[in-house]
């Protein structure tokens, strides 16, 4: 409990003692591009590999001839955007994402670069992982959406290339009984998730102490509290809003 106090301060220490608007915005797209595009390839190829998985294992099981094919796409679909999208992806965030920003934040404590910044009088909790927060909120959402479209067509490339199932039965399970509802619990998800991985682990950072070691072990903490994180917001996330 005590690290979890901690941890909410830190997060109050983000809001007070800001500096001016324009300092924010450049380091926001910074954070961005660093953040989001440097990782939209992983991204994307682990999910366009794990949709098109979805697709054989769920065409495998499908052994009993009474099983309309479309089930494919269905199946797909919604594993795709209720867990696939939001959750697998908000773990390879954590894994890429949320190691770097623990690993830099944390050189920068050994260094006393932040100590420095403390004696400028600049809030360094504000002026170093705001950016991050705001960046990891604004752009996880669009990796999630882009990660969702990818593994449904990764279901459909190898449904239809492997045989399993022809593209207009897999285009109607797409479309069966679509409800749009999931998509905002995936938008919710992802916003969440992000805020979670990036605090989290800049948390984890920016609180330090000692030499090269205990980077790397603050660094293996952030992705640890960070997926175990994601796991419990989305059993949260999963009753209060699909129940």
């Amino acid at each position: 409990m005590k690290g979890f106090g901690k941890y909410l301060i830190f997060l109050g220490r983000m809001f007070v003692g800001r500096e001016r608007l324009p300092v924010y915005v450049r380091r926001f797209f910074d954070e961005s591009v660093d953040i989001g595009i440097n990782s939209l390839f992983f991204v994307s190829m682990v999910a366009l590999f794990i949709g098109a998985v979805s697709a054989v294992q769920t065409a495998y099981n499908l052994v009993d001839p009474l099983y309309p094919l479309f089930l494919i796409g269905l199946v797909v679909r919604d594993m795709s955007i209720l867990e696939i999208a939001p959750t697998l992806t908000a773990v390879i965030f954590a894994g890429k994402v949320g190691s770097n920003i623990a690993s830099q934040l944390g050189n920068m404590r050994i260094s006393e670069q932040i100590d420095a910044i403390d004696v400028m009088g600049i809030n360094a909790v504000s002026y170093l992982v705001l950016p991050k927060v705001l960046a990891g909120v604004f752009v996880f959402p669009c990796l999630v959406v882009i990660a969702g479209f990818l593994s449904i067509y990764g279901g459909y490339f190898a449904g239809t290339f492997g045989g399993l199932v022809t593209a207009n039965d897999y285009i109607y399970g797409i479309r069966f009984d679509f409800q749009q509802f999931g998509i905002v619990v995936a938008l919710i998800k992802s916003v969440i998730f992000g805020f979670l991985v990036v605090s989290i682990s800049a948390y984890k950072g920016f609180y330090v102490r000692g030499g090269a070691l205990e980077v790397g072990k603050a660094s293996t903490m952030a992705v640890t509290n960070s997926c175990i994180a994601i796991f419990v917001a989305d059993y949260l996330v999963a009753e209060l809003l699909t129940n």
